[in-house]
This record gives C-alpha cells, sequence and structure tokens, in this order.
C-alpha cells in the first residue's frame, strides 16, 4: 500500500511539473508529509531528489531540441548553488510548524502570480536593441542576450533567491525562474522551460548534497520511488499539455495550489 501510495504521489508531482514547466514539485513536501507522513525536514530531502532527478531528464529532452539557452542557465545556476546551502541551514533553525506555515504562504503567493500569468496574454517581452531604452537584460538584433554586468548581477541575484527557497522548502524554484527568464532577459517561454529545468536540476543537486552532507535522514527508498513515479508522471503531463490551453492550465494548477496550501494551514495550526 505505501509502495502504491509513493510512486502515485511521485506520479502526481511529475505530472504537474510536465503539465505546467514549473511550479510542480510544491506539491511534493505536502505529499510527503501528510500522505506519506514522513518528517518535515526529511521530506524536503526526498523532495530534492525527486525535484532534480525529474529536472534533469525533462532538461535532456528540451536540451535535443535545442530549447535551452546554456550561458544564462549556468550563472542562474551557480548562483543558485550558492543559495541553496543558505537556505537549508535556515531550515534547520526553524520549527516545523513555522516551516510548513512559511511554506504554505509561499504557495498561495505562487497561485496568486501563476493566476496572474493566466489572464496576462502577454506574458513575454519584446526583443529591445536600443542601448538607452529597455530593461536591464537585452537581446541584440538576433536574439542573442547582451549579458553586461548589469544584467549579469541581476540574474544572480534572482538565481541566489531561487537557490535559498530550493534549500529552504525543498522546491525547484521553476515557478521564479521561468517567469524570471521570461521578463528580465526576454527569453521566449518554451526556452525558458528548458533552461529552467536546467538550473532546477543543478540547484536541486546542490541542495541534496547540502542536505546529506549536514548527517540528515534521507530515506533513499522513498526517495527513489518518489522519483521513478515522478518520471512516469512527467512524460503523461507533457503530453497532455500539448493538447490544452495554457491559461486554463494554469487557472486549474493555480487553484489546486490554494486548495492544498490551505490543508496545509488548518493541519499545522489547529490540533
Amino acid at each position: 500500500m505505501v509502495l502504491a501510495l509513493t510512486l502515485l504521489f511521485g506520479a502526481a508531482v511529475g505530472f504537474s511539473l510536465g503539465l505546467t514547466g514549473g511550479g510542480g514539485a510544491i506539491f511534493a513536501v505536502p505529499l510527503l508529509v501528510y500522505g506519506l507522513g514522513v518528517p518535515a525536514r526529511d521530506a524536503v530531502g526526498v523532495s530534492l531528489v525527486t525535484v532534480g532527478v525529474t529536472a534533469l531528464f525533462g532538461f535532456v529532452q528540451r536540451a535535443g531540441r535545442r530549447l535551452v539557452e546554456f550561458p544564462t542557465g549556468l550563472l542562474f545556476a551557480l548562483a543558485g548553488m550558492i543559495g541553496a546551502p543558505v537556505g537549508a541551514m535556515l531550515a534547520d533553525r526553524i520549527p516545523d510548524a513555522l516551516l510548513l506555515s512559511a511554506f504554505a504562504g509561499l504557495m498561495l503567493l505562487i497561485a496568486v502570480r501563476m493566476w496572474r500569468n493566466a489572464a496576462d496574454a502577454k506574458y513575454r517581452l519584446p526583443i529591445v536593441v536600443d542601448d538607452d531604452a529597455g530593461p536591464t537584460c537585452r537581446r541584440d538584433s538576433e536574439g542573442k542576450l547582451r549579458l553586461t554586468s548589469r544584467c549579469a548581477l541581476l540574474l544572480a541575484a534572482l538565481g541566489l533567491g531561487a537557490g535559498a527557497l530550493s534549500g529552504l522548502f525543498g522546491v525547484g524554484g521553476g515557478f521564479i525562474i521561468v517567469p524570471a527568464l521570461v521578463f528580465f532577459s526576454g527569453m521566449g517561454i518554451q526556452r525558458a522551460i528548458g533552461t529552467s529545468l536546467l538550473v532546477i536540476s543543478l540547484i536541486s543537486a546542490a541542495g541534496t548534497a547540502t542536505h546529506w552532507l549536514a548527517g540528515k535522514d534521507l530515506p533513499l527508498a522513498t526517495a527513489g520511488l518518489f522519483a521513478v513515479g515522478s518520471l512516469a508522471g512527467l512524460f503523461a503531463g507533457s503530453g497532455l499539455a500539448q493538447r490544452l490551453a495554457g491559461p486554463l492550465l494554469q487557472k486549474v494548477f493555480a487553484s489546486a495550489i490554494v486548495a492544498v496550501a490551505f490543508f496545509v494551514l488548518v493541519r499545522t495550526l489547529l490540533p
């Protein structure tokens, strides 16, 4: 029974990742804690392993279709790999109840952002080639990113924040990385998703290493089964995503996140 539930819950996480391109890992910790009875701090480690493995497979798949921008992704990931241990150290100093409450608050913020993005048909930035105007990060006439010092600092700061959240809550950070790449670097949404998967896999690896080196318990059997289920769900979600409208998907996903967030708050705050 536990074996089947672990695979099923892992598949739900992978399915939502494949369906939305980022943010699906937000369900991993609640499912592990309340569905499988895994302690909150151990659930963070299992979530990091699952998210990292699933993102790696998704990245390889998209890299073969040339939907990954490596220089931008590696800069983002290096900063995130610095932030992940910082987040993990903060998690050690926060009581479980406060950690889960903060996690629920993060889920609500993600849901609001996804709902707004679904209502915004202009979920992209135009390419700006004027040196005297436009955002901090700009692209040339061929669409290549001009990685100036200001642009590099901005992307590094965003990567640092995504990494800290990954270490703190066991999430991949795709809900931050994808819109950041689109809005701040002018990257197309499909390429942003592929680049995000590269970043997530590297940040999750750093977070997992920090978790393990700190001597925290990492139930490998649970992590392995959860990851296997997640990979199966990833391919199913990716296939369905090609048949459904993006805005509708984001609204349904946002509604599911709100429901789970309130469930976590009720279970955490009420006896």
